[in-house]
């Protein structure tokens, strides 16, 4: 097991941690690194650095206020290429997921605008067929009323003559 202090390098420890993992450490042996916090990235950032270069994460934990520490197993080459031809693996499979999933998405995309479209279609077709039926309707309203109402209004007799204008007449 060794111990080995990265706090002086502030934020940029991460190329010397993986020096030393791979030249201060026998394989199967044990590596404590201690490196200040910061923001608190470098936490999730040093866990996923362990694990992209093939190495067992055993632990992290806080040192103090400002300092955290990380335990390191270092393991053989072989067993590192097996975990980053998983990790290939896995990168590929979700690489084909998210693939699939956006041609899912857009032939759904696809399918959704052309039943919109249609549904547009169909109710601009029933609007035009509604206002047709309403136009022959008022129409058909209209020449009943005009015929009610030269029914209703009677022909008015030619007005009688007058004395006056009998006279006149002759």
């Amino acid at each position: 097991m060794k111990r080995y202090d990265l706090r002086h390098l502030k934020d940029d420890f991460y190329d010397r941690m993986g020096e030393l993992i791979d030249q201060g450490l026998k394989v199967g042996e044990v590596g404590i690194f201690l490196f200040e916090v910061g923001d608190f990235s470098h936490i999730q950032r040093s866990a996923d650095f362990v694990r992209a270069t093939g190495h067992d994460l055993m632990n992290s934990l806080k040192f103090n206020e400002v300092d955290w520490t990380i335990v390191v197993k270092k393991v053989d080459e072989a067993t590192q290429k097996a975990r980053a031809e998983k990790i290939e693996a896995a990168r590929i499979a979700v690489e084909k997921e998210a693939e699939e999933a956006a041609k899912k998405a857009e032939e759904e995309a696809k399918a959704k605008e052309a039943a919109e479209k249609a549904a547009a279609e169909a109710k601009a077709k029933e609007e035009a067929e509604k206002k047709v039926a309403e136009e022959a309707a008022h129409a058909a309203a209209k020449a009943e009323a005009e015929q009610e109402a030269k029914k209703e209004t009677p022909k008015k007799p030619a007005p009688k003559k007058t004395t006056a204008a009998k006279k006149k007449a002759k």
